[in-house]
């Protein structure tokens, strides 16, 4: 049975309606020097089955990893894609999935639930303060500390990428541990990283080799995106005649194909297809530079570790926006093609 959007939208405002002050009461964490705080099971909670969203995760479980090299961490996701995202952190035992469609699958939905609200915790983190189902988890869990993901006013004055919707949870994590008597951790916030082996990346450098014949490094493009984020196929023409008139002659220009296998310039570009996501993140990994609109596919460009260009017209860029190894975000409708065309120079450069 199909949900019309319009019902999962209503559901969704009466959802959060409920759960808006769900652990609002919870007072802060104190430092006792007496007590002994020892955090080895974490379970961290962020049930959105696309595939953005959960690579949007991994940098909150690399904080955990690496503040608690000896921990044990749960997930409880939704979908399937989180398996291949997180298919080489060894910290990560077991991994719960809510049916994308709940409607659908009613009893392994409330299976779930079961199974995280019999198991207890040290540590429960809420991946995404804006999820309803999210805090009340974190509330019905068993843990002996929560950190349900609440706008911290502390935080958000002393770091200008606050409101990034990958970086808060990690500041909120530390500033938690600050609390409890860690020590304050001002390291920069882990990127987005699907830890790709070095064999995948060789095999990726293989396929890639085929696709393109020759030694010279290769732009990558990925026309697609989900409802009005997406650019229309004239605005991929004129963007992609114009990366031509500057790049061919020193670079390969491929393009990338989504799950649909349709391409906004009309295949005019040597093109690749995979629906296996570490092979796409092994070749996008060999490539210079990657290009795209917001969508789940930049976020996994961003977690192969190779520098991206991601184009902003609808959301906002300082919540979804690509960082680290030289990525950038670009409003479209604030900049022009020439903007956009000295920012790609810049990063091959």
């Amino acid at each position: 049975m199909k949900v019309p959007g319009s019902v999962n939208a209503y559901r969704r405002k009466i959802m959060h309606f409920i759960t808006k002050n769900v652990g609002s009461s919870q007072s802060e964490p104190e430092f006792n020097a007496n007590t002994s705080v020892e955090i080895k099971n974490i379970l961290i909670i962020r049930p959105n089955h696309r595939l953005g969203n959960q690579l949007l995760l991994t940098p909150v479980v690399q904080e955990v990893v690496n503040t608690f090299p000896d921990c044990e961490i749960d997930l409880f996701v939704k979908g399937g894609v989180a398996y291949p995202i997180f298919e080489n952190y060894k910290a990560v035992k077991n991994i719960y999935q809510l049916p994308k469609k709940p409607f659908n699958n009613l009893f392994k939905y409330i299976r779930c639930w079961f199974q995280i609200k019999k198991r207890s915790y040290d540590l429960v983190i809420n991946g995404d303060k804006n999820s309803s189902s999210g805090r009340l988890l974190t509330q019905l869990s068993k843990a002996n500390y929560k950190v349900f993901g609440d706008v911290i006013e502390d935080i958000e004055e002393k770091h200008e990428d606050y409101e990034h919707i990958s970086k808060y949870p990690v500041y909120n994590l530390r500033y938690y541990l600050s609390k409890l008597g860690f020590k304050e951790n001002n390291n920069e916030v882990p990127t987005l990283n699907i830890k790709l082996s070095d064999s995948e990346k060789e095999a990726g450098k293989l396929l890639l080799n085929k696709i393109v014949g020759n030694d010279k490094k290769t732009i990558c493009i990925y026309t697609n995106a989900t409802a009005d984020k997406c650019y229309s196929e004239t605005w991929w023409h004129n963007f992609y005649t114009r990366l031509k008139s500057e790049f061919e002659t020193s670079y390969n220009i491929i393009e990338m194909l989504p799950i649909e296998n349709i391409s906004k310039i009309n295949f005019k570009a040597p093109h690749f297809y995979s629906k296996d996501i570490r092979e796409m993140g092994a070749i996008i990994n060999n490539t210079a530079i990657f290009i795209a609109a917001d969508n789940g596919v930049m976020h996994l460009a961003c977690a192969s570790h190779t520098p991206t260009v991601g184009f902003f017209s609808v959301t906002n860029k300082n919540i979804y926006g690509p960082y680290g190894n030289g990525s950038i975000a670009l409003q479209t409708n604030e900049t022009t093609i020439d903007d956009w065309m000295r920012s790609i120079h810049n990063i091959l450069q």
